[in-house]
């Protein structure tokens, strides 16, 4: 049996992480994150750092940090101020300091291309070249309604667990008669550009709003209306990736569109690993604004 307590816990921490990553242009003080999660804020630190392993400042200034490198390698044009006012700092200047103390130069200094291939080469993937397609990937736009959406959170998720949670989740939506909803898998952080130990994988269900959810059970959370770009594939990880890189490398520059802030999903075509672990049929999709 699970330890309830631990549960509850673990819940309320992915409830307050939720909160920040909808919320990093906004200005996000102890107390309202406490509240999210229904802890008083002098507990509420204690228990965060010791489930999440760093402060709630220390958190929110790297997520931020993260999400301007995301916004800096996929938003061409973008200006400093743009990305700084973006994700949650008070000025181009204040961004740039910050950047200067996370990784030691400033941000126009910063070289994204080797950073984002270090990452990559972690990975043992060679990268597509821009403007290449020899899969054939045909990208459609698509608009999707609002979302209710059951999860179950993978931290450190390139260190394993991804399997045993989509076990967990099956059999939680099977108990329920759910599990032949649509299926996700969703981050909303950037490998490439995100330490591979702070990247978490949700493993998710979408469910109606008469779907009964009791406190501890499971996560929800609740996505907007969205237009996606959204490419069909069947194969193993490596066309997977390079999907990726056509959406982001060719045809998001050509397509008067750029990345919106939500997280990069992967929707099953029938149930997780289906057919196993290494070939994956799927739906590639990246929400899009003008």
């Amino acid at each position: 049996m699970p330890d309830l307590a631990k549960v509850d816990y673990v819940d309320r921490i992915n409830r307050a992480i939720d909160h920040v990553m909808r919320n990093l242009a906004e200005p996000l003080q102890l107390e309202d994150v406490a509240h999210v999660a229904a802890f008083s804020p002098f507990h509420f630190h204690r228990i965060f750092r010791a489930l999440v392993g760093e402060t709630l400042h220390a958190f929110v200034k790297r997520v931020r940090l993260e999400s301007a490198l995301h916004m800096m390698a996929h938003h061409q044009g973008a200006s400093l101020t743009d990305v700084a006012l973006a994700c949650g700092f008070s000025s181009s200047s204040d961004f740039s300091r910050s950047f200067r103390a996370h990784f030691g130069v400033p941000p126009s200094a910063f070289d994204l291309t080797t950073h984002r291939d270090a990452n990559r080469e972690r990975f043992h993937l060679a990268r597509l070249p821009a403007g290449e397609n020899p899969d054939g990937f045909a990208v459609a736009l698509r608009d999707l309604p609002p979302q209710r959406v059951a999860y179950m959170r993978v931290a450190k998720a390139y260190g394993g667990g991804v399997v045993e949670t989509v076990d967990k989740m099956v059999a939680w939506a099977t108990a329920r008669g759910l599990a032949g909803g649509q299926w996700l898998g969703y981050q909303w952080e950037d490998p490439e550009v995100v330490a591979r130990e702070n990247c978490r994988y949700d493993i998710g269900l979408e469910i109606t709003d008469d779907v009964a959810i009791s406190p501890g059970e499971i996560n929800v959370q609740r996505f907007p209306a969205m237009r996606v770009a959204e490419l069909d594939l069947a194969g193993p990880i490596q066309l997977e990736m390079r999907a990726i890189d056509y959406i982001y490398q060719t045809w998001l520059p050509a397509s008067g569109y750029v990345p919106d802030h939500q997280p990069g999903f992967e929707a099953w075509n029938g149930m997780p690993f289906a057919h196993g672990h290494e070939h994956f049929s799927l739906r590639l999709r990246i929400a899009v604004t003008r």
